[in-house]
C-alpha cells in the first residue's frame, strides 16, 4: 500500500499529524503488504499556520500510483479549491483507491470532484462550505462512503486514522494501534457511520 500525504502552506500540522501517526501503524505492525509513504506538495516546503517549516520529499508527483491519498485541513483550503493548478494535480488521483480528508481538506477533495453524490463531513465551521461539493454533510466525526473517508475538526484525525485502519484490516488491529498511541477515546466496531 503505498499512501500520498499531500501538504501544503498553512495547513493545520495536527490534521496531517494525527493520521500519519495512526495509519503508518500498519506497516510498522506488518498489517499490511509493502506499505510506504510519500510527502507530496506543490513546493520544496511548506510552512504550516503557525510558523513550522517541513521538507517535502515529492513536489507535484503523478498521483495516479498510490492506493490512498490523504489531505488535511486548515484556512488555506479556502483559497486552494480554487486553484486551478492545485486542484489539477489532486485530480491525478482520479482512480486512486482510498480518498482520505480530514477538516477542511474534505474542500480540496470536493474541489477535485471526488464527493460528487457522496456523504462527507469536515471541520462544523465548514459544513456549509462543504454543502455544494457533495450530496449530504453528515454532522459526525468520521463519515465513509464508499473508499472515501472524511473526518471532522482537527483532532477528529486520530480517530479517523483507527477508523480508517479498522476498515482496511480489522477491530484487533485497530485496538492495537490505539493502545500503542496510548488513545483510550477510539472505540472500535462503530460501523454506523459508513455512507
Amino acid at each position: 500500500m503505498k499512501i500520498a500525504f499531500i501538504l501544503f502552506d498553512n495547513m493545520t500540522t495536527l490534521d496531517f499529524v494525527g493520521f500519519y501517526e495512526a495509519i503508518t501503524w500498519i506497516g510498522i505492525l506488518n498489517t499490511k503488504e509493502n506499505v510506504q509513504w510519500d510527502f507530496c506538495s506543490n513546493q520544496q516546503e511548506v510552512k504550516d499556520d503557525r510558523g513550522l517549516i517541513m521538507k517535502v520529499g515529492k513536489v507535484y508527483p503523478d498521483l495516479s500510483g498510490y492506493d490512498m491519498i490523504f489531505i488535511p485541513g486548515g484556512l488555506a483550503t479556502r483559497q486552494l479549491r480554487y486553484d486551478d493548478d492545485f486542484i489539477g494535480w489532486i485530480q491525478t488521483a482520479q482512480d486512486v483507491k482510498y480518498k482520505v480528508s480530514v477538516c477542511t481538506g474534505a474542500l480540496l477533495l470536493g474541489a477535485a470532484g471526488f464527493l460528487q453524490g457522496k456523504k462527507a463531513t469536515t471541520n462544523p465551521s465548514a459544513y456549509e462550505l462543504l454543502a455544494p461539493y457533495c450530496a449530504e454533510v453528515v454532522k459526525e466525526r468520521y463519515v465513509r462512503d464508499g473508499n472515501v473517508f472524511t473526518g471532522g475538526g482537527v483532532s477528529a484525525s486520530i480517530d479517523l486514522g483507527l477508523y480508517v485502519i479498522e476498515s482496511l484490516t480489522s477491530e484487533e488491529v485497530a485496538r492495537q494501534v490505539k493502545e500503542k498511541m496510548d488513545y483510550p477515546y477510539y472505540v472500535t466496531g462503530r460501523r454506523n457511520f459508513n455512507g
